[in-house]
């Protein structure tokens, strides 16, 4: 398990705050070797942190030993160019609305400190948590022009120095949060080797792993002397306390999971699903080409873009009657459409041009079930049937009154899945990578085709391990557990 290590230019600039064993000098962690051996989580508070300064180098040689470091040179190099993230659109309105609120300052430009994350400004805590995640930084100041879009001007680090009383009391407290080993005395007991971050949201209708799977990795993990711990969207400021991050929450782009998964690599943190697989999987367009070009059996599709629009007639020549319309990023069954003439066929783009001006239109292959092959590393893990729910043409039946119903299932021994399936199911995982995916197949007259690939399948408990039990979570944390430690030698 890491421990926190603090890097000040001098000891009094911790004046202010309580005492703690966790801090030294940026002279003393440059020159102490024996440091390299330590799992540390480094916050570098040096003053001057621009390059070739003793701050700068702290920063490096912490990368160089395996250390997790706030900020790394990434960061640094990041800010001292001015290469500024962008806000979102929602996070651009939410930070509009605040710049209108202090108008009557009459000041253009208006300024936000954060604080691992935090700020004092209630409204803008999203925004604060969304910066921090794209530059981690101890403490940041923010400078936003008052504009309705790209408010964010400039951006830099502020050092211990520069903070007012008021401030001091801020940084504190974000710092205990961000990491209660601060103020923790070393335990007694024996240290886990590493600490694993599984992402979840208890709030999600149809997650990847329900209570009883999560409540499984916790356990074999404890056994297996890895210290994992359910995070939320909340705690993603804590994210560099872990060695590691097991996304099971739903991915998808401009989302939680997505910088999260990002913020983990930029770290150097083994994540699964990486954020390169989550590009790959959550786009069926992206899918569809890759596939396509590589020989993978797939059903007849064709692609369609808002702004030169197929008939129905000219997509019903080559992919048949019915057709299966998507969006790009849709999951669990949602924006799908099966159209049978131009009405439906119109119909449907009205709703789905609302999200996406491309869409995938497909061939209609109606079977009882659909594989699913879990694999991770190119290895399978498990085997399912998904059957459609009954009287629907999916596996997910999304009614008019807000209620899903599923089809049945039944998990089936790989020794037992016809060759031609694990063989292009194989094949396209490795087209994705090396991490968790679960691809899914259509079975017909003896052949397969595959339909996507999810870079977060579903491993629920009391479904996809009836078959292995709890072998199946101790495989997902042994290849997590063997990343770490290769990472490690």
């Amino acid at each position: 398990m890491q421990s926190t290590l603090i890097l000040l230019d001098s000891i009094t600039q911790w004046k202010p705050y309580y005492e703690t064993e966790t801090i030294t000098i940026a002279a003393n962690y440059l020159q102490d070797e024996h440091l390299s051996k330590n799992p540390l989580l480094v916050i570098n508070l040096c003053e001057n942190l621009q390059y070739h300064t003793e701050g700068y180098y702290c920063s490096l040689l912490a990368q160089a030993r395996g250390h997790k470091v706030l900020p790394d040179v990434d960061v640094l190099n990041r800010l001292e160019s001015g290469a500024i993230s962008r806000l979102d659109d929602s996070l651009q309105k939410i930070t509009y609305r605040w710049i209108q609120s202090l108008l009557s300052q009459k000041e253009e430009l208006t300024n936000l400190d954060i604080y691992f994350g935090t700020c004092n400004v209630s409204e803008m805590s999203k925004v604060a948590r969304f910066i921090f995640e794209q530059l981690p930084c101890p403490i940041l100041r923010v400078q936003f022009a008052n504009r309705p879009k790209n408010q964010i001007e400039n951006i830099r680090s502020l050092s211990l120095n520069e903070l007012a009383d008021e401030q001091q009391d801020l940084f504190a407290q974000a710092l205990d949060n961000f990491s209660k080993k601060v103020w923790r005395q070393p335990r007694s007991h024996k240290s886990t080797r590493f600490d694993l971050a599984v992402l979840h949201d208890p709030n999600e209708l149809l997650p990847p792993s329900n209570k009883g799977a999560l409540n499984r990795f916790l356990a074999q993990a404890k056994k297996m002397n890895i210290n994992a711990e359910l995070i939320t969207e909340k705690d993603s400021i804590r994210l560099l306390e872990f060695d590691a991050l097991f996304i099971r929450q739903t991915t998808a782009l401009n989302h939680v999971t997505y910088r999260m998964a990002q913020q983990a690599r930029q770290a150097d943190m083994v994540v699964i699903d990486d954020p390169i697989s989550i590009i790959r999987c959550t786009n069926k367009v992206y899918l569809k080409e890759l596939l396509e070009r590589e020989g993978v059996p797939t059903p007849k599709s064709k692609l369609i873009f808002k702004n030169n629009l197929l008939s129905f007639q000219e997509l019903e020549s080559c992919l048949g009657n019915p057709i299966v319309l998507k969006v790009p990023d849709g999951s669990f069954s949602v924006g799908m459409y099966k159209v049978t003439n131009s009405i439906e066929y119109s119909d449907a783009l009205e709703i789905l041009s609302e999200k996406s001006s491309v869409f995938l239109a497909q061939e209609f292959m109606p079977t009882p079930f659909d594989w699913r092959i879990g694999l991770l590393n190119g290895e399978v893990l498990y085997a399912c049937k998904y059957f459609m729910a009954r009287g629907h043409w999916q596996i997910y039946d999304h009614q008019d009154n807000g209620k899903t119903r599923s089809g049945a299932f039944e998990t089936v021994p790989v020794g037992q899945v016809p060759k031609h399936v694990i063989r292009n199911a194989v094949k396209a995982a490795s087209l994705i990578g090396k991490g968790l995916y679960g691809v899914d197949l259509k079975e017909i007259d003896s052949r397969s085709v595959v339909i996507e690939v999810n870079d977060n399948p579903s491993i629920d408990q009391g479904v996809e391990d009836l078959v292995l039990g709890d072998e199946l979570y101790r495989l997902v944390l042994r290849e997590i557990l063997e990343r770490l430690e290769q990472k490690r030698r």
